[in-house]
């Protein structure tokens, strides 16, 4: 009970300065509508599928938009995948890898009716495993949906700074 006035006051700090989410900018420039294509790269088409699934999480989640077939959609989003990278981070005192870096880099085209822009963005994620031994399939899957969502928040992010410049202009 003594933590509502606080709670309150801080409410209406934030509402009186003009806080919004980063989504709201970002559904200024991608729309309520959006479409996605993940280009599928013919040396790892496993892995291309995996990051379709994760994009399309992160863009429903990032953005707040429905998902919608591209003649429909008020922006279309093209993701080129650049590199998938497993890269050793950290190794135990009898030289085996415990720890990897997953890195998936990638290109996005946005494509709508009134503009377009191209973004270079990496995910990065971190993951352990036992010593002396190889990486699971499944941890594999993870890292590269964990790695994928990341690289779309860098590019939520892009976007949303777009939309607050937009806003000022």
């Amino acid at each position: 009970m003594k933590f509502l006035p606080p709670l309150i006051l801080l409410l209406l700090m934030i509402s009186g300065c003009g806080y919004a989410p980063a989504s709201h900018y970002a559904k200024m420039v991608v729309g309520k509508s959006v479409s996605t294509e993940v280009v599928i790269r013919a040396e790892d088409p496993q892995n291309t599928v995996i990051i379709k699934d994760a994009v399309d999480m992160a863009v429903i989640t990032k953005f707040r938009t429905a998902l919608v077939s591209k003649g429909s959609a008020e922006t279309h989003l093209k993701f080129q995948i650049s590199s998938v990278l497993f890269t050793p981070l950290r190794y135990d005192s009898n030289g085996y890898v415990i720890t990897y870096r997953t890195t998936v880099l990638m290109s996005i085209e946005r494509t709508s009716v009134t503009d377009q822009g191209n973004y270079s963005v990496s995910g990065v994620y971190d993951f352990n495993i036992e010593p002396n031994a190889i990486i699971s399939d499944q941890a594999r899957f993870d890292a590269i949906r964990f790695a994928s969502q990341k690289g779309v928040d860098a590019f939520s992010a892009q976007v949303a700074s777009q939309g607050t410049k937009s806003l000022k202009e």
